[in-house]
C-alpha cells in the first residue's frame, strides 16, 4: 500500500465519480434530448474509445522517456474540460467533441498511470495493486450514478444541470494529481517514500528521471497476450449501448441510473478479490471467469425482456470488468520489462480500445436488425464470449 498507489487511486476515484455521473445519462441526452439515432450513440462512444486507444499507445511509450506524472496531470485536466463541453452541448456533434476531448485525456493518462502503479509496488503484488486501484476507481463509478440519481430527483430530471455537477469532482481529480510523487524507476519497488535529492547535490550528481536501463522491445509473450485480449474487444461494445437496451426495455431514467450503480457496485466488490486471486493462480483463468460473466450478461440481456432477472443479469455482468480490467493490466505488466511498462500498457490499452471502437460501430449498425433493441449484437457477443472463456480457461497458460 504505497503512497503512490493510494494517491493515484484517490485521483481515479474522483474522476470516475465524475465520468460515471455523466455516462448513464448519455443515451438519454443523445437519443432523447438531442434526438440522435442509436447508431450515433454507438459511433460517439466507439470513436471516443478509439481516440483514447490511439493516444494511449503514444502516451505509454512517451512515459517511458519523459516520466509518468506530467502525462497523468495533462490527461485528468483534459477529462475535466471534456465534461464541460458535454454539459454545454446543444447538438450531438458537440457531445462527440466533448467525449473525444474527455477520452483523449483518458488515453494520455491511462498507460502512464498504470505504469506508475506497476513501478511503485513489488512484482509479487501486481494483482493486488491493480485490484485495489480498480476497486477504488469503480467505487467512484458507484458514487457517480447515485449522485446523478439524487440530483435528477432534486432537479426535476433536468439533465443539463446534473451534467454540470460532474465538472466539480473532475476538476478536484486533476488537482489531486499534484500530490503524486513519482518514484524513480531504479529505486526499490514498493518504497513508500521516494529518495530525495540532497540539497547540496550538483546538477550532474542529481538523479535523473529516466530509466536506469534503455527500453527493450516487448517479448513474444506480452505481444501474444495483448493480441488475444484485444481480439476479444472486437465483440465488447461500449456499455452505453447496454444502458440503451435497458431504456428500450421500458426502464425509467432513474431505474437505468440505479441499475448502472448496482452494476458498478458488483464491479467494485469483485475487483480486489479477483486481482489478489490472479497473484496466486494463472491470470488467464481469472480472465476466463470474467469472460463467463460477460457471456451471462450479454446473453441474458439479449434474451430477457422484463422482470427482476434483468437486474440480476446486469449485476452479474459487473463481474466481467471486475475479473478482467485490473487482471489484464497486471498480466501485461508482469510480462513486460520494467523500462518498457508504459509501452506495454499503451499497446494493450491502445489495441483494446481500437477493438471496442469497431465493436461500437458494428453493434450500433445492427441495433435495430431482427427483433431490434440490440438483441442481435448482444447475442452475437455473448456467444463469442462463452467460447472465448472456455478456450482461455483451457489453453490460456500457453500465452504466458
Amino acid at each position: 500500500m504505497t503512497r503512490t498507489l493510494v494517491v493515484v487511486s484517490l485521483v481515479s476515484f474522483m474522476q470516475d465519480a465524475a465520468s460515471e455521473l455523466v455516462y448513464p445519462l448519455l443515451p438519454l441526452l443523445l437519443t432523447g434530448t438531442l434526438a440522435a439515432p442509436p447508431v450515433v450513440l454507438g459511433f460517439v462512444e466507439g470513436a471516443a474509445t478509439g481516440v483514447a486507444a490511439l493516444v494511449g499507445y503514444v502516451s505509454g511509450r512517451s512515459s517511458d522517456r519523459i516520466g509518468r506524472r506530467p502525462l497523468v496531470l495533462a490527461g485528468y485536466s483534459l477529462a475535466a474540460l471534456g465534461k464541460v463541453i458535454v454539459a454545454a452541448a446543444w447538438v450531438w456533434p458537440v457531445v462527440l467533441v466533448g467525449r473525444l476531448v474527455d477520452r483523449t485525456g483518458k488515453g494520455i493518462r491511462g498507460s502512464p498511470r498504470d505504469a506508475l502503479i506497476a513501478d511503485s509496488v513489488p512484482p509479487e503484488a501486481l494483482g493486488k495493486a491493480f485490484g485495489f486501484h480498480r476497486a477504488m476507481d469503480t467505487a467512484g463509478a458507484v458514487i457517480g450514478p447515485l449522485i446523478a440519481l439524487a440530483a435528477l430527483t432534486l432537479l426535476d430530471d433536468d439533465l443539463r444541470q446534473v451534467l454540470w455537477l460532474a465538472v466539480i469532482p473532475a476538476v478536484a481529480s486533476a488537482l489531486l494529481v499534484l500530490l503524486i510523487r513519482e518514484p524513480k524507476r531504479d529505486e526499490d519497488p514498493g518504497s513508500a517514500t521516494p529518495a530525495r535529492t540532497p540539497k547540496t547535490a550538483t546538477p550532474a550528481e542529481a538523479p535523473k528521471r529516466v530509466p536506469a536501463a534503455p527500453a527493450v522491445p516487448l517479448g513474444p509473450e506480452v505481444r501474444r497476450v495483448i493480441g488475444v485480449l484485444a481480439g476479444f474487444a472486437l465483440v465488447n461494445f461500449p456499455d452505453v449501448l447496454v444502458l440503451l437496451r435497458l431504456s428500450e426495455l421500458g426502464w425509467s431514467t432513474a431505474e437505468v441510473v440505479g441499475g448502472y450503480a448496482l452494476y458498478n457496485l458488483a464491479y467494485t466488490a469483485i475487483s480486489f478479490p479477483a486481482g489478489s486471486l490472479s497473484d496466486r493462480m494463472p491470470r488467464a483463468r481469472v480472465y476466463a471467469i470474467g469472460l463467463a460473466f460477460f457471456a451471462i450478461g450479454y446473453l441474458g440481456l439479449g434474451l430477457l425482456d422484463s422482470g427482476p432477472l434483468v437486474l440480476v443479469v446486469l449485476v452479474l455482468y459487473g463481474g466481467f470488468n471486475g475479473c478482467t480490467d485490473g487482471v489484464g493490466k497486471a498480466w501485461v505488466s508482469s510480462l513486460a520489462p520494467p523500462t518498457s511498462r508504459g509501452r506495454a500498457q499503451g499497446a494493450f490499452q491502445g489495441f483494446n480500445g481500437a477493438g471496442i471502437l469497431i465493436a461500437g460501430i458494428w453493434a450500433g449498425l445492427l441495433w435495430n436488425v431482427g427483433p431490434g433493441g440490440g438483441v442481435v449484437p448482444l447475442l452475437i457477443s455473448g456467444t463469442v464470449a462463452a467460447f472465448a472463456s472456455a478456450a482461455l480457461w483451457t489453453y490460456g497458460r500457453r500465452l504466458g
